[in-house]
Order: C-alpha cells, then sequence, then structure tokens
C-alpha cells in the first residue's frame, strides 16, 4: 500500500480549477396529476459525462505540449515558476491515469526564460509522452 501524500498547491489548484469547470448534469423529474392510474416508474437514461475542459492558463502560466495527447494538461503556474526550483509536474488533466514529468531548476529557469525544454514523463498504462514547453 502507498503512503498518502497531501496534495502540492499546484495539484490543489488544477484539481480545483477542473472541479468547477467541469459540467453537471441534473435530472429532475415531477408527477403529473391527471386522471391515469399511477404507473411504475420509467427509468431515466444515464448521461454520458462531459469531459471537463482545459483549465484556461493565466498569464504568466506555460502551458507544455503533451505528444500523443489523450487528455493529459502540462501547467506550470506563473506563480510556480518565479518560486524556481525542481518541479515534479503531474499530467492527468482529463486522462483516466496519470503520468509524471520531472523538471529541475534549470529546466524551470530556461522555460521561464522562453526556451525549449522537452522531457519525457513517466511510463504509466504501458505508454509515455513528450511534454515540450515554449
Amino acid at each position: 500500500m502507498s503512503e498518502d501524500k497531501g496534495l502540492s498547491r499546484r495539484e490543489f489548484t488544477v484539481a480545483s480549477a477542473l472541479a468547477m469547470l467541469s459540467g453537471v448534469a441534473i435530472t429532475i423529474s415531477a408527477a403529473c396529476g391527471g386522471g391515469s392510474s399511477p404507473s411504475s416508474p420509467s427509468p431515466n437514461p444515464t448521461p454520458n459525462p462531459t469531459p471537463a475542459p482545459t483549465p484556461t492558463p493565466t498569464t504568466g502560466d506555460k502551458v507544455g505540449s503533451v505528444s500523443n495527447n489523450h487528455g493529459h494538461v502540462a501547467v506550470i503556474t506563473g506563480a510556480r515558476l518565479t518560486e524556481g526550483g525542481a518541479l515534479s509536474l503531474d499530467i492527468r488533466g482529463t486522462a483516466t491515469h496519470t503520468h509524471t514529468v520531472e523538471l529541475t531548476a534549470a529546466d524551470m529557469t530556461a522555460i521561464a526564460g522562453n526556451q525549449r525544454v522537452a522531457k519525457d514523463s513517466t511510463t504509466d498504462s504501458a505508454h509515455s509522452h513528450t511534454v515540450t514547453f515554449n
């Protein structure tokens, strides 16, 4: 069993944004009075979930391009870039699995300076991605 880690500020922010931006379907049914005898309720079809949109980056954020993408999102906030230091970036987004991209302090400095940085993600679900910033 793995050790439970708390969420980082970035992970919390991304998760909150995705939760706020995700679609919610609400089904309301009402019984109508009429002269007919009651019948058994018909089952409501289960709606397909609406995929959560990609959060809109704010000024100063850097959005990475994810190769062979199927829902992953790679965003480094402007605040995190200003903070500097190494970063372990979770790129789950709306995918059904996660990948992590390890960025060194030098990578973060380069990205903040608009230099191109390409890194391979961890291999999960039998594949990996290359994430390219700038």
